[in-house]
């Protein structure tokens, strides 16, 4: 089976297309300086959008999603952006849960696993 990597780097690739299924390493805001939780999830959602558009998928086909918060205090907030974005067809199975990223600029982060379009 083909292996195709999408916008790799020297560390890592933003995602992985092998057999049916899209992988995405995990997402950041491109600018986070500044911004809040509900900026940087819609900025991070935009990047999900581009990157599965690229992988052959979108995101009514994102089967799960792991959000990571730097504060769970902002759940409400990630959820509106979510839940603003999601495809309300398809609802993926998602996990949501508080941890250190990897700089204090992030606020979340998102991983997603996806089926390709037929």
């Amino acid at each position: 089976m083909d292996i195709k990597r999408i916008e790799p780097g020297a560390r890592m690739a933003q995602g992985v297309v092998h057999g049916g299924l899209v992988y995405l390493a995990g997402q950041v805001a491109a600018d986070p300086v500044g911004n809040g939780v509900t900026v940087q999830t819609q900025s991070v959602l935009d990047q999900i959008d581009r990157l599965l558009a690229a992988a052959g998928s979108d995101k009514a086909r994102i089967l799960t999603a792991t959000v990571y918060l730097a504060s769970i205090d902002t759940f409400a907030e990630m959820n509106a952006a979510w839940d603003a974005w999601v495809s309300k067809e398809n609802p993926p199975a998602r996990a949501t849960v508080e941890a250190r990223l990897a700089a204090p600029e992030y606020l979340v982060e998102i991983v997603v696993v996806a089926a390709r379009a037929a």
